[in-house]
Protein backbone atom coordinates (compact mmCIF):
# COMPACT_ATOMS: atom_id res chain seq x y z
CA UNK A 1 0.00 0.00 0.00
CA UNK A 2 1.50 3.14 -1.01
CA UNK A 3 0.95 6.78 0.87
CA UNK A 4 1.00 10.04 -0.20
CA UNK A 5 1.75 11.53 3.32
CA UNK A 6 1.76 15.50 3.57
CA UNK A 7 3.47 17.82 6.63
CA UNK A 8 2.22 20.89 7.54
CA UNK A 9 5.55 22.57 8.38
CA UNK A 10 2.95 25.94 9.37
CA UNK A 11 4.22 29.05 11.40
CA UNK A 12 1.90 28.80 14.56
CA UNK A 13 0.63 31.96 15.77
CA UNK A 14 1.16 32.57 19.59
CA UNK A 15 -2.03 32.01 21.84
CA UNK A 16 -4.03 32.44 18.82
CA UNK A 17 -6.55 29.85 18.48
CA UNK A 18 -8.73 30.72 15.84
CA UNK A 19 -6.15 32.18 13.73
CA UNK A 20 -3.99 29.00 13.48
CA UNK A 21 -7.33 27.12 12.79
CA UNK A 22 -7.42 29.39 9.69
CA UNK A 23 -4.20 28.79 8.67
CA UNK A 24 -4.90 25.30 9.39
CA UNK A 25 -7.70 25.27 6.98
CA UNK A 26 -5.69 26.49 3.72
CA UNK A 27 -3.11 24.01 4.42
CA UNK A 28 -5.37 21.48 4.10
CA UNK A 29 -6.93 22.73 0.99
CA UNK A 30 -3.14 22.95 -0.50
CA UNK A 31 -2.72 19.76 0.62
CA UNK A 32 -5.70 18.27 -1.33
CA UNK A 33 -4.61 19.81 -3.92
CA UNK A 34 -1.55 18.05 -4.05
CA UNK A 35 -3.78 14.72 -3.68
CA UNK A 36 -2.58 13.83 -0.38
CA UNK A 37 -4.02 11.10 1.72
CA UNK A 38 -2.29 11.52 4.60
CA UNK A 39 -2.02 14.85 6.43
CA UNK A 40 0.15 15.41 9.75
CA UNK A 41 0.04 19.28 11.70
CA UNK A 42 2.40 19.65 14.24
CA UNK A 43 2.43 19.71 18.09
CA UNK A 44 0.12 22.17 19.90
CA UNK A 45 -0.58 23.95 16.55
CA UNK A 46 -3.41 26.10 17.37
CA UNK A 47 -2.11 27.33 20.61
CA UNK A 48 1.87 27.24 20.42
CA UNK A 49 3.87 27.30 23.69
CA UNK A 50 1.44 29.96 25.11
CA UNK A 51 1.60 27.79 28.44
CA UNK A 52 0.63 30.28 30.52
CA UNK A 53 -2.56 30.82 29.65
CA UNK A 54 -3.61 27.41 28.81
CA UNK A 55 -6.45 27.58 31.45
CA UNK A 56 -8.05 30.42 29.02
CA UNK A 57 -7.17 29.09 25.40
CA UNK A 58 -7.19 25.06 25.77
CA UNK A 59 -10.07 23.08 24.36
CA UNK A 60 -12.73 21.83 26.27
CA UNK A 61 -12.44 17.70 25.69
CA UNK A 62 -10.76 18.64 22.68
CA UNK A 63 -14.39 18.95 21.05
CA UNK A 64 -14.04 21.94 18.76
CA UNK A 65 -10.88 20.64 17.76
CA UNK A 66 -12.64 17.13 17.21
CA UNK A 67 -15.37 18.83 15.19
CA UNK A 68 -12.77 20.47 13.07
CA UNK A 69 -10.64 17.69 11.95
CA UNK A 70 -13.91 15.33 11.42
CA UNK A 71 -15.08 17.99 8.75
CA UNK A 72 -11.83 18.72 7.20
CA UNK A 73 -11.26 15.13 6.49
CA UNK A 74 -14.48 14.24 5.04
CA UNK A 75 -14.15 17.84 2.77
CA UNK A 76 -10.63 16.48 1.82
CA UNK A 77 -11.23 12.74 2.00
CA UNK A 78 -7.71 12.71 3.89
CA UNK A 79 -6.50 10.84 6.31
CA UNK A 80 -5.56 13.30 9.41
CA UNK A 81 -2.75 13.45 12.17
CA UNK A 82 -4.17 16.02 13.86
CA UNK A 83 -0.90 17.18 15.08
CA UNK A 84 -1.38 18.22 19.33
CA UNK A 85 -3.68 20.72 20.75
CA UNK A 86 -4.11 21.97 24.07
CA UNK A 87 -6.55 19.65 25.73
CA UNK A 88 -8.87 20.89 28.75
CA UNK A 89 -9.61 18.28 31.47
CA UNK A 90 -11.22 17.82 34.65
CA UNK A 91 -8.06 16.64 35.89
CA UNK A 92 -5.83 19.19 34.11
CA UNK A 93 -4.13 20.05 30.33
CA UNK A 94 -3.18 17.35 28.49
CA UNK A 95 -1.48 17.52 25.24
CA UNK A 96 -3.31 15.60 23.00
CA UNK A 97 -3.24 14.15 19.19
CA UNK A 98 -6.42 13.29 18.12
CA UNK A 99 -6.68 11.23 14.31
CA UNK A 100 -9.70 11.54 12.44
CA UNK A 101 -9.68 9.31 9.26
CA UNK A 102 -10.69 10.05 5.75
CA UNK A 103 -14.73 9.12 6.83
CA UNK A 104 -14.36 11.23 9.48
CA UNK A 105 -14.69 9.22 12.30
CA UNK A 106 -11.97 9.69 15.41
CA UNK A 107 -10.00 6.49 15.51
CA UNK A 108 -7.42 7.34 17.49
CA UNK A 109 -6.42 10.17 20.86
CA UNK A 110 -2.72 10.17 22.81
CA UNK A 111 -1.63 12.51 25.27
CA UNK A 112 1.98 12.86 25.43
CA UNK A 113 3.59 11.12 27.76
CA UNK A 114 7.17 12.59 28.54
CA UNK A 115 6.60 16.04 29.46
CA UNK A 116 9.68 18.32 28.45
CA UNK A 117 11.04 20.57 31.91
CA UNK A 118 13.52 22.20 29.73
CA UNK A 119 10.03 24.45 28.62
CA UNK A 120 8.30 24.44 31.58
CA UNK A 121 5.53 21.75 30.16
CA UNK A 122 5.68 20.15 33.77
CA UNK A 123 4.34 23.41 35.32
CA UNK A 124 1.46 23.40 32.85
CA UNK A 125 0.36 20.49 31.38
CA UNK A 126 -0.61 16.95 33.16
CA UNK A 127 1.19 13.99 31.57
CA UNK A 128 -0.94 11.06 29.44
CA UNK A 129 -1.08 7.73 29.65
CA UNK A 130 -2.76 6.64 26.15
CA UNK A 131 -1.72 3.60 24.05
CA UNK A 132 0.41 5.11 21.01
CA UNK A 133 -0.87 2.41 18.84
CA UNK A 134 -3.58 2.32 16.27
CA UNK A 135 -4.91 1.65 13.17
CA UNK A 136 -5.47 3.05 9.90
CA UNK A 137 -7.01 2.12 6.73
CA UNK A 138 -5.90 -2.00 8.53
CA UNK A 139 -2.41 -0.91 8.89
CA UNK A 140 -0.93 -0.12 11.88
CA UNK A 141 0.70 2.87 12.84
CA UNK A 142 1.56 4.68 16.03
CA UNK A 143 1.88 8.15 17.28
CA UNK A 144 4.36 10.59 19.40
CA UNK A 145 4.72 13.73 20.21
CA UNK A 146 8.11 15.52 20.07
CA UNK A 147 9.84 14.76 23.76
CA UNK A 148 8.58 11.26 22.79
CA UNK A 149 11.60 9.99 20.76
CA UNK A 150 14.48 10.52 23.11
CA UNK A 151 12.65 7.38 24.39
CA UNK A 152 13.62 4.19 22.54
CA UNK A 153 11.83 1.86 24.91
CA UNK A 154 8.71 4.05 24.54
CA UNK A 155 8.94 4.07 20.26
CA UNK A 156 9.93 0.12 20.48
CA UNK A 157 6.36 -0.43 22.28
CA UNK A 158 3.69 -0.40 19.36
CA UNK A 159 6.16 -1.64 17.03
CA UNK A 160 6.34 -4.73 18.53
CA UNK A 161 2.30 -5.23 18.62
CA UNK A 162 2.58 -4.10 14.37
CA UNK A 163 3.50 -0.47 14.08
CA UNK A 164 5.22 -0.02 10.44
CA UNK A 165 4.68 3.68 10.77
CA UNK A 166 5.68 6.18 13.28
CA UNK A 167 4.32 9.27 13.61
CA UNK A 168 6.30 12.05 15.06
CA UNK A 169 4.99 15.91 15.76
CA UNK A 170 6.96 18.43 17.51
CA UNK A 171 8.03 22.21 18.42
CA UNK A 172 11.42 21.38 17.98
CA UNK A 173 13.39 23.95 18.96
CA UNK A 174 16.67 25.08 16.32
CA UNK A 175 19.36 24.92 18.45
CA UNK A 176 18.92 21.35 18.71
CA UNK A 177 18.35 20.35 14.95
CA UNK A 178 20.90 17.86 14.49
CA UNK A 179 19.51 15.80 17.42
CA UNK A 180 15.94 16.07 15.95
CA UNK A 181 17.70 14.53 12.70
CA UNK A 182 19.91 12.02 14.24
CA UNK A 183 17.06 10.34 16.71
CA UNK A 184 14.16 10.07 13.77
CA UNK A 185 16.77 8.27 11.49
CA UNK A 186 17.80 6.19 14.27
CA UNK A 187 14.37 5.64 15.22
CA UNK A 188 13.67 4.42 11.72
CA UNK A 189 16.33 2.38 11.50
CA UNK A 190 16.15 0.30 15.01
CA UNK A 191 12.23 -0.06 14.56
CA UNK A 192 12.55 -0.97 10.79
CA UNK A 193 9.58 1.45 10.68
CA UNK A 194 8.77 4.58 8.60
CA UNK A 195 8.86 7.73 10.48
CA UNK A 196 6.86 10.69 9.46
CA UNK A 197 7.51 13.49 11.88
CA UNK A 198 6.11 17.10 11.13
CA UNK A 199 7.59 20.35 12.74
CA UNK A 200 6.40 23.43 13.25
CA UNK A 201 8.64 26.56 11.55
CA UNK A 202 8.67 30.34 13.12
CA UNK A 203 9.66 31.22 16.21
CA UNK A 204 7.61 32.77 19.50
CA UNK A 205 9.27 35.57 21.93
CA UNK A 206 11.34 32.09 23.76
CA UNK A 207 12.07 30.32 21.33
CA UNK A 208 13.28 29.46 17.27
CA UNK A 209 11.81 26.46 15.74
CA UNK A 210 13.75 24.27 13.49
CA UNK A 211 11.29 23.35 10.82
CA UNK A 212 12.89 20.12 9.09
CA UNK A 213 10.07 17.82 8.79
CA UNK A 214 11.02 13.90 7.52
CA UNK A 215 9.27 11.36 6.27
CA UNK A 216 12.36 8.81 6.46
CA UNK A 217 12.11 5.16 5.26
CA UNK A 218 12.69 1.99 7.12
CA UNK A 219 16.50 2.08 6.26
CA UNK A 220 16.88 5.95 7.47
CA UNK A 221 16.87 6.96 4.75
CA UNK A 222 15.11 10.58 3.94
CA UNK A 223 12.49 10.24 1.60
CA UNK A 224 11.59 13.82 1.99
CA UNK A 225 12.94 17.46 4.25
CA UNK A 226 11.63 20.34 4.99
CA UNK A 227 13.63 23.79 5.09
CA UNK A 228 13.33 26.18 8.14
CA UNK A 229 10.51 27.97 6.09
CA UNK A 230 6.86 27.60 6.57
CA UNK A 231 5.82 24.83 3.83
CA UNK A 232 3.87 21.43 3.25
CA UNK A 233 6.40 18.31 3.29
CA UNK A 234 5.34 15.54 0.60
CA UNK A 235 6.64 12.02 0.62
CA UNK A 236 5.44 8.98 -0.35
CA UNK A 237 5.15 6.03 1.75
CA UNK A 238 5.13 1.79 0.29
CA UNK A 239 4.09 -0.16 3.76
CA UNK A 240 4.69 -3.39 1.56
CA UNK A 241 8.91 -2.57 1.62
CA UNK A 242 8.22 -3.08 5.92
CA UNK A 243 7.92 -6.77 5.79
CA UNK A 244 10.73 -7.36 2.97
CA UNK A 245 12.93 -5.49 4.90
CA UNK A 246 12.55 -6.92 8.12
CA UNK A 247 13.17 -10.46 7.14
CA UNK A 248 15.97 -9.54 5.20
CA UNK A 249 17.53 -8.33 8.98
CA UNK A 250 15.28 -9.86 11.62
CA UNK A 251 15.80 -8.13 14.50
CA UNK A 252 13.02 -9.00 15.68
CA UNK A 253 13.48 -12.55 16.00
CA UNK A 254 16.28 -12.26 17.44
CA UNK A 255 15.38 -9.72 20.35
CA UNK A 256 16.72 -11.17 23.95
CA UNK A 257 14.50 -9.43 26.00
CA UNK A 258 14.92 -12.24 28.69
CA UNK A 259 18.26 -10.49 29.30
CA UNK A 260 17.00 -6.86 28.76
Amino acid sequence: MKWKVGCIQMDIIFGEPKRNMELAEKWFEKAASEKCTVVVLPELWTTGYDLTRLDEIAHEKGEEIIQFLQQQAKKHEIHIIGGSVANQTADGVLNTMYVVDKEGRLVHEYSKLHLFQLMDEHLYLKAGQDETLFMIEGEGAASFICYDIRFPEWMRKPILKGAKMMFVVAEWPEPRLDHWQTLLRARAIENQSYVIACNRSGQDKNNKFAGHSMIIDPWGAVIAEGSDHEELVIGEVDLDEIDSIRNRIPVFDDRRPESY
